[in-house]
């Protein structure tokens, strides 16, 4: 079962969450050096060490939801807990994106940004496959 549509959705947004990360920044600060995930935890700030673990809370709950393939409903919840976890995320992105100093002369915003955005779409999708699939054995068992 894990060759179903949704795994793949699911481990995209796995690899996004846990690997883009160390690839793509997330703005460029003041003095011109670019700021990743990681960057996070060395700089004191609570709001972003907080922002570096949901990124990672993120990745594993995905990649937990796809060996949660037997059973459907608790994949689906999972799915939604996931999506919280972005949305939050995302909302913490677009504050400290809004905050960044410098913002009035230059604003350089990376593309990692979009990155809890990728996830929810890929998460949603990933749910609607799953709810599909729970309502094709409802339909089969009611045939019994």
């Amino acid at each position: 079962m894990i060759q179903r549509i949704q795994t793949v959705y699911l481990f995209v947004a796995t690899l996004l969450s846990g690997g883009a990360i160390f690839l793509f920044n997330l703005w460029v600060n003041e003095q011109n050096e670019a700021f990743y995930v990681m960057d996070s935890f060395s700089s004191g700030n609570k709001l972003l060490i907080a922002m570096a673990a949901l990124f990672f809370v993120s990745a594993i709950l995905t990649l937990v939801t796809i060996f949660q393939f037997k059973k459907r409903q608790l994949q689906f919840v999972l799915g939604r807990l996931t999506i919280l976890i972005n949305f939050i995320l995302l909302g913490i992105l677009v504050y400290f994106s809004q905050n960044l100093s410098g913002e009035i002369t230059v604003s350089e915003k990376g593309i990692g940004l979009l990155i809890p955005i990728f996830t929810i779409l890929l998460v949603v999708l990933a749910n609607k496959a799953i709810k599909r699939d729970e309502e094709l054995v409802k339909s089969v068992d009611r045939l019994r």
